[in-house]
């Protein structure tokens, strides 16, 4: 259960899901780190959270960024919020090692290597891990290929962590949000030339809403998975 005053780590803070979720979790009272890449919209985002939020840029693609991180964390932290992301659209036949890579390096490896650097953190504290996924781990669509196979592989990952870790206190979960109302999703309608009719897109702060229940349920219980979709359909 969340505790006021406890430590949370946000990362993807600067705009979106991860912004609402810092907002939400420093509205309960705790101490809320927000990391990004932007350091402007970082400390817009920290100001909207209100107090107790302090902001890290940090690149947590390199093992500089993800060290930096796991430093300011010790010797407790409570929830990790794994929220950074990155999306391209590209058929099969267009994708270069280069792009494969890039995306991997944010959507894979980032969120597991930073919580492996983590890990004595949240033993101290049995704490509790969220991985904001993507409802295209479970369905991609064309063009989708590199970001979806990132994102399947994110869950296998996850799966595999949160069999290790039970054991030490930890919880684990997984969101598998569908077209949810972020700078992000609206740039993706953008390239496909499309545009969403009012209310046909989850909000973030409805995201946030279903991350901090989850992580409030007692701790005779664990939510391991939770998928959302928009209840009116584009």
């Amino acid at each position: 259960m969340l505790v006021r005053n406890e430590l949370a780590l946000v990362t993807g803070a600067s705009g979106g899901i991860g912004r609402a979720i810092a907002a939400a979790l420093a509205a309960r009272g705790m101490r809320v780190v927000l990391t990004g890449r932007n350091a402007s919209r970082l400390e817009e985002a920290s100001r909207d959270a209100g107090a107790n939020t302090t902001t890290l840029v940090a690149d947590l693609t390199s093992e500089g960024g993800r060290s930096a991180v796991a430093k300011l964390t010790r010797p407790e932290l409570h929830v990790l919020i794994h929220s950074a992301g990155e999306y391209a659209r590209c058929d099969v036949s267009a994708l270069s090692i280069d792009q494969w890579r890039a995306l991997d390096a944010i959507n894979l490896h980032a969120p597991i290597l930073l919580t492996a650097a983590c890990l004595p953190q949240l033993q101290a504290a049995s704490g509790q891990v969220v991985f904001i996924n993507s409802s295209a781990a479970l369905s991609a669509s064309a063009g989708l290929s590199a970001y979806g196979a990132g994102k399947r592989g994110l869950q296998a990952a996850t799966d595999a962590l949160r069999q290790e870790v039970n054991s030490a206190g930890i919880r684990v979960l997984s969101v598998y949000p569908g077209r949810t109302d972020t700078p992000m999703q609206r740039a993706v309608l953008a390239a496909e030339q499309r545009v969403a009719p009012p209310g046909t897109m989850i909000r973030a702060e409805d995201v946030a809403a279903i991350v901090v229940a989850a992580l409030d349920v007692p701790r005779t219980a664990e939510v391991t998975d939770i998928m959302m979709r928009p209840m009116r359909k584009m």
